[in-house]
């Protein structure tokens, strides 16, 4: 397997701490709860959640939709949050959106649960797969094409601990 650099780690935290200052801004005074979708989100959301300033909860969702490397289009909650949902504030962080299947899910999910809000923080989209509907709230990057590995993205498990963000190709 080749790897590509695509994005390099001084300007992944760059966008990820103006991210963070903009999530400041938009809850203020308000009960926030960050929720990240495991596996691929957790080193994203670390640095996120420390570019944060506004007092904060956070907590785990695991689900899957993906079998190989392509989705099945069916969503399996493996693991939930234990923090409770109603009248938070939720912010869904993930490490990448493609189809949009997952997040539309995970939205109306929180909703029924009687989140106060839900809104969606990626590090990367992939627009150009999009099959449902979606708004990200706060977005680093819009990566068209390839397979990204690193920071927290993976290909058959490996490639999440890569400090960079690359195309990998066999």
């Amino acid at each position: 397997m080749n790897k590509e650099l695509v994005l390099d780690s001084q300007t992944i935290q760059n966008r990820t701490r103006e991210m963070g200052q903009e999530i400041d801004r938009d809850y203020q005074g308000k009960e926030l709860l960050v929720i990240g979708v495991l596996k691929g989100a957790f080193i994203f959301m670390a640095d996120l959640v420390r570019a944060i300033s506004t007092p904060l909860a956070t907590d785990f969702i695991q689900v899957s939709s993906y079998a190989g490397s392509s989705s099945s289009g069916n969503i399996n909650l493996v693991a939930s949050p234990s923090h409770p949902i109603k009248g938070c504030h939720v912010l869904l962080v993930e490490d990448i959106i493609d189809t949009g299947l997952t997040m539309q899910w995970l939205v109306e999910h929180f909703s029924e649960q009687g989140a106060a809000s839900v809104r969606i923080c990626s590090l990367i989209d992939k627009a150009e797969r999009r099959e449902h509907q979606i708004n990200i709230d706060y977005l680093g990057f819009t990566i068209p094409n390839g397979f990204l590995v690193g920071y927290g993205l993976d290909f058959d498990e490996k490639y999440r601990n890569l400090p960079e963000i690359y195309h990998l190709t066999p």
